[in-house]
């Protein structure tokens, strides 16, 4: 059932509440849910009075974070910004504690209640502040960009909002030659299989959760030598500003080729029983999952991220003298030409880089410079840690 009767913009529903629907000054006013004619009719007069504001000269409306967050997320998703949605997930936590606030109001005193909850929660300054910049976009926007029908903008000038210090941040945490075989034989096969891979790709996570065999090339490199090269979709790249090529070295070789056949679609997958003997494949959405937290610990490597294996493919790279312009090839680096045209040389300068990574280049592990760097870090790290994650980092710093 509709609306019965229109009174002025406003309409009494057969549910006994009402409804408000009308245009003013050309723009459209809209609420549902009053209890009362005289509620729906204040909120009516109240709307007129923001929109007139607005429309006369010399006179800001005011406006609420919740609005213009979500003008600024609707705007990046417009002109096809990439990290639109990281940004409106960075939002959601602000939004949710200060959304009603205006951003008039906006500032370091007004934020500091947000700022503390996210601590107190355990997050880390870095992402803290990823929500901050945000933030920050938002209101150099309004002060700039975003202007009412009189001409205004949203703001006179950005707030001020400083950015904390990220001194707690976690320094990288490659992994040592002689650590490297006791994680792989605490995971289980799918998850042991998928570290290596990485472990000679230095790809992210979500490219090797998603590799597809449709991205696959077969390309003769040498006369005797047939590599797998695949071409990953931009969606699966950090930036999105074009596709990247992933070389798989004879390690990664034989990983691919001993997936081929499990799964029509995804190269790595994890096996679940199904009863009578029977095996169904499904692909794997997180490295990080129970079964990686729970090998790491038994591995002694407490404190061992999946980015960590990233990380150990760059210090392996630079440890043999492998040239920055290549290392920027491997690990998807914005820059250097071998990024945007890969000839058949240039595959075999990143195969060959690669094949450097396969084995440790000495007999026995050295505490190289950055192993002591790392450590010094953790250390400083360490002495900010609250002590609930201390008995783990202490873990990771005898594994080192």
């Amino acid at each position: 059932m509709g609306r019965t009767r229109k009174q002025g913009g406003i309409y009494p529903m057969p549910n006994g509440t009402y409804d408000v629907d009308t245009t003013y000054r050309r723009q459209r006013i809209r609420g549902s849910g009053f209890e009362s004619h005289r509620e729906a009719e204040d909120f009516l007069i109240g709307q007129k009075q923001s929109i007139k504001s607005e429309t006369t000269a010399g006179v800001r409306r005011l406006v609420t974070l919740d609005e213009a967050a979500a003008k600024y997320i609707q705007e990046q998703a417009d002109v096809g910004k990439p990290s639109w949605g990281n940004d409106a997930s960075m939002l959601r936590p602000v939004v949710a504690m200060k959304g009603s606030l205006t951003i008039d109001l906006l500032g370091d005193d007004s934020l500091a209640d947000f700022v503390q909850a996210r601590l107190d929660q355990g997050r880390k300054a870095t992402t803290i502040n990823r929500t901050l910049a945000v933030v920050r976009a938002i209101c150099n926007r309004a002060a700039t960009v975003w202007k009412f029908e009189n001409g205004l903008t949203w703001l006179d000038r950005a707030p001020r909002i400083t950015l904390l210090d990220e001194s707690d941040k976690r320094p990288p945490r490659p992994l040592a030659w002689a650590e490297q075989p006791q994680l792989l034989a605490q995971l289980p096969d799918h998850l042991a299989a998928m570290a290596l891979f990485d472990l000679n790709s230095g790809v992210r996570e979500d490219v090797i959760c998603s590799l597809r065999w449709e991205w696959e090339a077969r390309v003769l490199l040498r006369k005797d030598l047939m590599i797998s090269v695949f071409v990953v979709p931009r969606d699966h790249v950090k930036g999105r500003k074009q596709e990247r090529v992933l070389i798989c070295n004879s390690i990664a070789q034989r990983i691919v080729d001993e997936q081929r056949s499990l799964h029509p679609e995804y190269v790595f997958t994890y096996p679940s029983p199904k009863g009578r003997g029977k095996v169904e494949r499904h692909p794997v959405q997180h490295i990080n999952n129970s079964a990686w937290q729970k090998a790491r610990a038994r591995a002694g490597l407490g404190d061992l991220h999946v980015h960590d294996l990233r990380h150990t493919v760059g210090m392996r790279l630079r440890s043999m003298g492998v040239s920055p312009r290549t290392q920027d090839a491997i690990l998807w680096h914005a820059s250097g030409e071998m990024t945007d045209h890969y000839a058949i040389a240039q595959l075999r300068e990143v195969y060959d880089a690669l094949e450097l990574i396969t084995r440790p280049s000495d007999d026995f592990e050295t505490l190289d410079l950055h192993a002591l760097i790392r450590r010094t870090k953790m250390q400083r790290f360490t002495e900010k840690t609250p002590d609930k994650e201390k008995a783990a980092l202490r873990n990771a710093r005898k594994a080192a």
